[in-house]
């Protein structure tokens, strides 16, 4: 796979991995297509007219593969229904049933033949579709439960037209249909749960329109055109409730915008000229004209898309254990049957009986629950991340989340907002809102970093600005205006200097205090009388702290990276409670911070923007890149925070522990039903008259499947709480 995102995305947007059949297993290949399929085909067929005219070869290749795959569950349903009804007439006219629940059906002329015709037709039916999924596993040269159920329900078949026919011993249909209808509902129900598990890749398929309203002239004429039709910079016209269908900038118009389905934030966003939109977000009361940036592959919700269909068909550690575990019991159940077949016609004799046996064991083996107790836990796994404003790039990273031992975090844009605030206020005589809105007026009209702080502060407190005029920019100093007739400024010591005044003691000791915190001091001067001091700083997010407490209550140890000072880095290590400080290093030495933890033993999660922190987020060994909410295509991390909430990253590591917990649990649940079935199933305790018949073991076999497919959608209980 190539490392542009631009590059790969035609073809993992539009399903390239799904169309050739490939060394797999058929569970493994059910857990891959039967997720990721669903996903393309919505796209191919559902979604945009123009998808199927730029990509004619990926649609007319995914729906010749959703023929063969995705389809399954529907043709499994179907082929359950039809043959459990042609069964009753084999189990009403079996012998065997008749004698055990002492019924007495009427003979009439050819009702011995009932079992072996309505048998012949289930097995056509129901049984040959195992039998052409077979065939990719035998031509690959990698057996595994198609051929195994092929092998048991042939077996069966053909021995039993054989005494029918030549009346060689006793037949055996009901133990085939039977077999048959549960195969048919096992599978039928590991569709459908895979198909569940799956949803949240084709919800998001299902937020692009199709079409868009391009403004084709300027008295605002519209005209309706395929999304596809539209080139960056076209304008584009979205009325109230509508979705919206590019990646672009709002030009004209005011709205609020509904972004929770890409970036996980319940509130409306609101939407001015200048302001950013995204793809699939659902507009609000407003009416917002857009200037396209990105359409189609390129757009966030795209990106987003390839991200989680990456994650999906991405292999865990514990499902390529499973993969093998699964090629094992092949052979281990054509060793066992053929022990089986020797030992008991030594015993006595070949006969029916002995059929019954290696037919058991092979059905018993077949590594059904096996097969889906990986796939669908990660299924789960990776719709629950996203729910949760987590992306998994990388479904390896996700598991290895659960042994990390420190997190490092860079400090700006990641622990800090990235950008100046106000972290401090102190006053000498006057209010501090009065104070603060006199500052934000005089700044009202300054570009300056400081200056926008100041206002953003006042604008978040809801404060009304007071009017000044004749406002000028002292260079070097800062600025000055009239209040009220009065002169009025705003600067740092250097306008204090010029001015010779000097602030009171209170206000000394405020700008004292920041300094040692590195934090930026600007004053307010009333007619040269200092009345205010701001303290201003890269503002620490709220949820830094809190993330911090949680890590430490897990056991893991928190360090902080950073070029700042090392006096600014340890104010806000010391702020935050963060173990260990790494100041002053370079974008290009980040990496070899990381490299010295791993030295030392650890296992070491990496969180940052991904762009200046690229290389440290690959020398990780957990990358977890911030999003931002649409920057998702970060090549060099493994997860990534759409929110940009460090929170998440609690989040992250209780999903790894719990997802892993419920592989083992799945694991278990299907090798150990395997270790107690197969001895039983050989006849091992045939000395005491226990046997278990080929419908048994295809009972309990589904059973198994039934448990493990239960047991993986609890892993929808877990409660992630940073």
């Amino acid at each position: 796979m190539t490392d542009d995102p631009q590059k790969q995305s035609n073809h993992e947007l539009n399903g390239e991995g799904h169309v050739k059949p490939s060394s797999h297993t058929m569970e493994d290949e059910y857990a891959n297509q039967g997720i990721s399929h669903h996903t393309v085909h919505k796209l191919g067929k559902n979604q945009p007219e123009h998808f199927q005219k730029h990509h004619p070869q990926d649609v007319k290749e995914n729906h010749t593969h959703h023929a063969d795959h995705t389809g399954h569950e529907q043709m499994f349903r179907t082929r359950f229904w039809v043959s459990s009804l042609l069964s009753i007439p084999v189990l009403l006219f079996s012998s065997m049933i008749q004698r055990w629940f002492e019924l007495s059906l009427p003979s009439f002329f050819g009702s011995e033949w009932i079992p072996f015709l309505f048998s012949t037709i289930v097995f056509i039916y129901g049984g040959i579709p195992f039998i052409k999924l077979a065939i990719p596993e035998l031509r690959n040269h990698n057996p595994g439960m198609m051929t195994l159920i092929s092998l048991a329900i042939s077996v069966a078949f053909v021995y039993s037209v054989a005494a029918q026919l030549f009346n060689i011993g006793e037949v055996f249909f009901w133990e085939l249909v039977t077999l048959i209808d549960i195969m048919l509902l096992g599978h039928w129900l590991e569709m459908r749960s895979i198909r569940q598990a799956s949803g949240a890749l084709s919800e998001l398929a299902k937020l692009m329109p199709d079409t868009a309203e391009l403004v084709i002239d300027e008295n605002g004429n519209t005209q309706i055109l395929p999304v596809d039709e539209l080139k960056l910079g076209d304008v584009v016209l979205v009325r109230p409730g509508a979705a919206i269908p590019v990646d672009g900038e709002v030009i004209d118009g005011e709205s609020s915008v509904n972004e929770a389905m890409i970036t996980g934030e319940s509130k409306p966003v609101d939407k001015a000229v200048g302001s950013k939109v995204i793809a699939g977000t659902l507009n609000g009361d407003g009416s917002l004209r857009i200037r396209v940036t990105a359409t189609g592959e390129q757009t966030a919700l795209a990106g987003i898309m390839r991200l989680i269909e990456q994650a999906q068909k991405s292999k865990s550690k514990t499902q390529v254990l499973a993969d093998k575990a699964a090629g094992w019991l092949f052979y281990l159940a054509l060793g066992v049957s053929v022990i089986t077949a020797i030992a008991w016609t030594i015993a006595v004799g070949f006969n029916i009986e002995v059929l019954k046996r290696v037919v058991t064991v092979l059905v018993i083996a077949c590594p059904h629950a096996l097969g889906l107790a990986v796939p669908l836990v990660v299924a789960i796994t990776t719709s629950i991340a996203a729910k949760n404003g987590i992306l998994v790039r990388d479904r390896l990273a996700l598991e290895a989340a659960r042994n990390i031992d420190v997190v490092i975090f860079d400090k700006t844009g990641t622990l800090t907002e990235g950008k100046f605030g106000v972290v401090g206020i102190s006053t000498d005589g006057w209010q501090e809102d009065s104070a603060l809105a006199l500052a934000a007026a005089i700044e009202s009209d300054s570009e300056h970093l400081i200056a926008r702080a100041i206002r953003n502060e006042a604008e978040s407190r809801q404060i009304a600005l007071p009017t000044v005029s004749q406002f000028s920019a002292l260079k070097g100093r800062g600025v000055q205006a009239i209040y009220e007739g009065k002169h009025v400024y705003m600067g740092g010591p250097r306008l204090l200097e010029m001015l010779g005044i000097s602030p009171s003691s209170s206000l000394t000791a405020f700008a004292n205090g920041a300094g040692q915190k590195s934090q930026s001091v600007v004053y307010l001067i009333v007619e040269k009388q200092v009345v205010a001091a701001f303290a201003i700083a890269d503002v620490i997010r709220s949820e830094s702290k809190v993330v911090v407490n949680r890590l430490h209550e897990m056991g893991i140890e928190v360090a902080m990276l950073t070029g700042d000072s090392q006096l600014v880095a340890k104010s806000v290590a010391a702020e935050l409670g963060i173990d260990r400080v790494f100041a002053e290093v370079l974008p290009e030495h980040k990496e070899q911070k990381v490299a010295e933890l791993q030295s030392q033993g650890k296992r070491v999660a990496m969180v940052g923007d991904g762009v200046n922190d690229a290389p440290a987020l690959t020398r990780a060994d957990v990358g977890i890149a911030i999003g931002g909410g649409t920057d998702v295509a970060i090549e060099s991390a493994g997860l990534i925070l759409v929110k940009s909430n460090p929170l998440d990253v609690v989040k992250i590591i209780q999903l790894s522990r719990s997802s892993y917990n419920k592989m083992v649990q799945n694991l278990w649940w299907a090798a150990g039903y395997n270790i107690v079935a197969l001895p039983l199933a050989a006849g091992i305790l045939a000395p005491w008259n226990i046997f278990l018949s080929p419908a048994i073991g295809a009972l309990l076999m589904s059973l198994s499947t039934i448990i493990v497919a239960i047991n993986a959608q609890f892993l929808r209980r877990t409660a992630l709480i940073p």
